[in-house]
């Protein structure tokens, strides 16, 4: 089960999204502004947040640019009723997920709520993965000249695009290589 912060200095706001959300099965938590936001989200963990532009204490962009210092994962989606075409775009230089605009639209908040849990699925797993490639270690065995002078040459080779032929006698290790 997701787990979502939901940070707005209006009530209504706060609990009709945790209506909706926790109808779709999420674990919300409040916060009623962009400090207290901060503090609840630096300390916990969250699969997305969504954050007022306007708020007292903290305003929801201070809020992004200071959460972003420390985390680059979790995406945040900004809403306002007070926006415009420069806050909007000013949420998304700033590493906002999405922009949304107030009255907030059901239908809308459903599919960005899971497109950025998507999304930060397949960002975590493709970090996987990769971990999970650079741990490896070569299967290939072998310290003499030639070898040393093969692993070079695919050190070289394998960070690029490049079609590379492999060619030699059956048993050679030819699968290995590639």
């Amino acid at each position: 089960m997701a787990a979502i912060l939901i940070i707005d200095d209006e009530r209504s706001i706060r609990n009709t999204l945790k209506e909706i959300l926790e109808f779709e099965s999420y674990k919300v938590d409040l916060a009623e502004d962009g400090q207290q936001g901060l503090n609840m989200a630096l300390a916990n963990t969250y699969d997305l947040i969504f954050s007022d532009v306007k708020m007292p204490k903290l305003d929801g962009l201070e809020f992004l640019v200071k959460f972003r210092e420390k985390n680059q994962e979790t995406p945040i989606v900004m809403i306002s009723g007070h926006g415009n075409i420069e806050t909007a775009v000013e949420s998304l230089k700033s590493g906002a997920y999405d922009f949304i605009e107030k009255p907030l639209d059901l239908n809308r908040i459903l599919v960005t709520v899971r497109n950025a849990l998507t999304q930060s699925n397949l960002v975590h797993e493709t970090k996987t993965l990769k971990r999970q490639i650079n741990g490896k270690k070569s299967q290939m065995i072998g310290e003499s000249s030639e070898i040393q002078k093969l692993r070079e040459l695919i050190n070289r080779i394998a960070p690029t695009d490049s079609r590379v032929l492999i060619t030699g006698e059956n048993g050679t290790g030819k699968e290995v290589l590639a």
